[in-house]
């Protein structure tokens, strides 16, 4: 198991460079960036469905369980996001980071060595950290997005329009539109992770009530954006410091 995670890692790593090679000095993207992607998301996959049937429920019961499975729900968003709105650059942004959290997770102590099997799962709880979780993995790509509009943005500004990133780079309204559009998938995955939550047998703890703070900001958001208006640049900076504090529900678990 250890080294499916370390080649997914390594898998994550090259689609990052190769689609960073790519653009800067070949100026046209690579389909390697997806192929590469994709094996490393099923790498993911398969070691997700091993420590779960380690752990006989989801694997979210340590730091390195979780940092596997935000990996593992990013690669799954950028693959759906990234092939059909042809936004294969966000893969360029994604890929180093789904890498980063995988090394991260093989840190000695972030993993259990031995896996204490469960008993007596609580399935609205499973339920309930499991689409929790995956919601964050849109909204770290929504993150992602807003990273990338700022950089083209800053390119604009600069007058820096020669470079072959700033060439391959998607036009402004489809970089905003996929902010929005994958704040609202985690925001809509976040609220039945919620709901489920609400039906455990026990629930109040400190990571439920951040969770719904959280709800709470990214809903917030999204009204001012729908309802009363703000520029594309201030809706970027706020959904990336937005996802950094959000981050903090996993500090009180």
């Amino acid at each position: 198991m250890t080294l499916t995670l370390v080649i997914a890692a390594i898998l994550a790593g090259l689609a990052g460079i190769l689609g960073v090679r790519s653009i800067v000095t070949e100026r046209k993207r690579t389909r390697w960036t997806i192929l590469l992607m994709l094996v490393s998301f099923g790498l993911q996959l398969i070691w997700l469905g091993k420590r779960g049937e380690m752990r006989a429920s989801c694997p979210l019961l340590d730091s390195g369980e979780i940092l596997v499975f935000l990996a593992w729900s990013i690669s799954l968003f950028y693959l759906i996001v990234g092939s059909a709105y042809r936004i294969t650059l966000l893969g360029m942004f994604s890929a180093p980071l789904v890498m980063v959290m995988l090394l991260i997770a093989k840190i000695p102590g972030m993993l259990d060595d031995n896996p204490v099997k469960q008993t007596n799962v609580d399935y609205w709880g499973e339920m309930h950290s499991a689409i929790s979780v995956l919601s964050y993995g849109a909204l770290a790509l929504g993150a992602v997005s807003a990273v990338m509009f700022l950089v083209l943005d800053r390119l604009l500004k600069t007058r820096d329009t020669s470079s072959g990133l700033f060439k391959k780079m998607p036009p402004l309204d489809t970089i905003v539109g996929s902010v929005v559009r994958l704040t609202i998938i985690g925001l809509s995955f976040l609220s039945v992770g919620l709901a489920f939550g609400f039906m455990m047998r026990i629930h109040g703890g400190p990571h439920f009530w951040v969770a719904i703070v959280v709800w709470l900001a990214y809903l917030l958001l999204l009204g001012i954006w729908f309802v009363r208006g703000m520029t594309p640049k201030k809706m970027s900076v706020f959904v990336v410091v937005l996802f950094f504090a959000s981050l903090s529900v996993f500090v009180v678990l």
